[in-house]
């Protein structure tokens, strides 16, 4: 793979440039601060994308290349496979994905996988080469192939890491300590004590002698619960039974009420009757007393006679002048004409004193006629105004009686519909009970309530006995949590060791694997490579679990590689470093180096480049540098490469 073109519209310092490469050697120069690292982030960017993630740092690659305004944060590179494809990748940086076109154009970002992490990952698909991995191997920077004195072991260390397990982050031997360290750390083991795995058996141990002392309590709770059930049920029949009792007694005090009116009624009934007795003996006694009206009857009919006696004094009176008439007419005697004559005035006269005297005593009769009429209408009244009364009286003792056949037919159907109604309800619940007076109701209900209040203390002592039993329960339930928890934890920690143990097992397997097959492979490229580099001064080196990298001498001899020159080591790693290019994708990568041999002197540079440009010819090679001396010794050296001037 090889990168031929880049177009930078604006990132960091650069902007609006366009750089072409060769397929082989360039050397992009430019003094400090010339944009040197600019350019190496925009090709990783272009790649990978920019994160916005500090990753320790003080701002993310994204702040700090990102333009201040609102301008275009933006580029292309364009690269060509192995196969000889090509392809250009457009990034607007402010973007999450990028746009990727073939040779004809076309669009065919869509091909490829997105991680919703990551973005495209194009690259990764075709070279197999993610970032974390071209960053490790592809670019070297100086701050990594040049370590002051005291930093030597550190190198030394990445060394050995690299060679045993091809990363040189990563050493098998601290691995193993680290993991060994962490498994007796939070598992621990048989011999270990106060440790996590150790804690949990003890616990888990004692909380089985607490289950078993407390088990025998269970079958306590199952006998409590009957019995609780028990006196429930029985309490439930007796509320059943008081309840259907104070419905019959509630009914019978509304029923003793409703009679109660029928009572009253009954009472007022009576009542009317003695009234009517007396009113009738009133009439009897006004009609006792009232015998003057009797004798005003008679005394009328005295009147008639006395009336009469006038008819008949008339009539004489009459016959009397018709006498004198006569005796005029026949009798020649004066002295019997005169005594006749005289009668009649004698007559008159007597008549008129019988007359008054009559008239007076008509008078006294009419008064008396008058005040006895009065008194009769009086009599008449009254006794007119006690037969209403009774009549009255006798009307409302019918519709008393009414009344009363109504209630009582009311009551007796109220009766037995309310009494089939309680039946019902309480049908299969009580004993159907047979409906005597409210005494016995009352009687029977306090029975029941007293056979009530007796359970229920039961029940409550019942409930006391439970709860103290249930809080040993309580308690039980707990520890069987926690003995659940611990099995849990201890299972987990097993299964955490085994894991570890796995773990340990496969790395010991990759680790002998890669000492059988990968390790040798690079220590010859490291022996081949300090050849180059040193003139055939080292030949030989080896990788040791214990000693780690060991160097043969001149002279035969083995030594330790920290015992090499720290110019010696520096060439060594960064010859590690590209011999690793080789194994890391099917796709030869570019080798991108910056500033990596800016501590090298003139003849160990003048072997790096001759060493690189030879070994690496079908590797594109990219070095960034601040001075001349790579181009002048590649002049030297006649060997063609691309300057790049920034």
């Amino acid at each position: 793979m090889k990168i031929n073109k880049l177009k930078i519209n604006n990132y960091g310092k650069l902007k609006e440039k366009k750089i072409e490469f060769d397929k082989n050697i360039n050397i992009i120069y430019g003094e400090n601060e010339s944009g040197k690292s600019t350019l190496l982030n925009f090709i990783v960017n272009s790649i990978y994308g920019i994160s916005k993630n500090k990753k320790g740092k003080d701002i993310s690659n994204f702040e700090k290349y990102a333009p201040w305004v609102g301008e275009e944060f933006s580029g292309k590179l364009e690269y060509e496979l192995d196969n000889k494809q090509k392809f250009e990748v457009f990034r607007d940086f402010r973007k999450k994905n990028p746009k990727l076109y073939n040779e004809e154009k076309e669009e065919i970002s869509k091909q490829f996988n997105i991680d919703k992490n990551r973005g495209n990952e194009f690259f990764y698909e075709q070279a197999k080469v993610d970032e974390e991995l071209f960053l490790s191997t592809v670019v070297v920077n100086q701050q990594e192939v040049k370590l002051g004195k005291q930093e030597q072991n550190i190198l030394i260390q990445k060394l050995a890491n690299l060679v045993g397990t091809g990363d040189d982050k990563v050493s098998f031997k601290r691995t193993i300590d680290r993991i060994n360290r962490r498994q007796l750390e939070e598992i621990g083991t048989e011999r270990s004590r106060e440790k996590p795995i150790n804690i949990i058996s003890k616990e888990i141990n004692e909380l089985e002698i607490k289950i078993q002392e407390l088990e025998k309590y269970k079958a306590f709770k199952y006998e409590f619960e009957e019995k609780v059930s028990s006196l429930k049920e029985e309490i439930s029949k007796l509320e059943n039974r008081s309840n259907y009792l104070k419905e019959l007694k509630l009914l019978k005090e509304n029923q003793k009420i409703e009679k109660e009116k029928i009572k009253i009624k009954q009472g007022a009934k009576d009542n009317n009757l003695k009234e009517i007795n007396n009113l009738e003996e009133k009439i009897k006694e006004i009609e006792i007393n009232s015998k003057n009206i009797i004798e005003y009857e008679n005394k009328k009919s005295n009147k008639h006679s006395k009336d009469s006696m006038d008819k008949t004094s008339i009539l004489f009176f009459i016959i009397l002048v018709v006498l004198n008439i006569i005796q005029f007419i026949f009798l020649k005697s004066k002295i019997l004409n005169y005594v006749f004559l005289l009668t009649i005035p004698f007559f008159i006269i007597v008549y008129l004193i019988i007359k008054t005297r009559y008239n007076k005593k008509i008078k006294e009769e009419r008064e008396i006629e008058n005040r006895n009429k009065r008194e009769q209408e009086k009599v008449l009244g009254d006794i007119d105004n006690l037969n209403n009364q009774i009549n009255l009286l006798k009307k409302n003792n019918i519709k008393l009686e009414e009344d009363i056949n109504k209630l009582t037919n009311s009551i007796k159907l109220k009766n037995d519909l309310e009494v089939e109604k309680i039946n019902k309800k309480y049908l299969d619940k009580v004993v159907k009970y047979e409906v005597k007076d409210v005494e016995d109701l009352n009687y029977e209900i306090q029975s029941i309530e007293n056979r009530i209040s007796g359970k229920k203390l039961e029940l409550h002592t019942l409930d006391l006995d439970k709860r103290n039993l249930e809080e040993k329960l309580d308690g039980l339930a707990k520890l069987e949590e926690n003995l659940v928890s611990g099995k849990e934890r201890f299972l987990s920690l097993q299964s955490l060791n085994n894991s570890i143990n796995l773990a340990k097992e496969v790395l010991l397997e990759s680790y002998e694997e890669m000492k059988s097959f990968v390790t040798p492979k690079f220590t010859q490229n490291l022996s081949e490579n300090i050849s180059e580099f040193t003139k055939g001064k080292y030949n030989n080196i080896k990788f040791k679990d214990e000693e780690g990298l060991i160097v043969e001498l001149e002279n035969g001899n083995y030594v330790s590689a920290i015992q090499l020159s720290v110019g010696t080591i520096e060439q060594l790693y960064l010859s590690l470093r590209l011999s690793m290019v080789k194994e890391l994708s099917d796709e030869k990568m570019p080798i991108i180096l910056d500033e990596v041999f800016a501590y090298y002197d003139d003849d160990r540079l003048e072997n790096a480049l001759s060493y690189i440009c030879h070994k690496f010819s079908d590797n594109q090679i990219i070095i960034f540098t601040c001075t001349t001396r790579e181009k002048e010794i590649l002049e030297k050296l006649n060997i063609k490469f691309n300057c790049i001037n920034l």
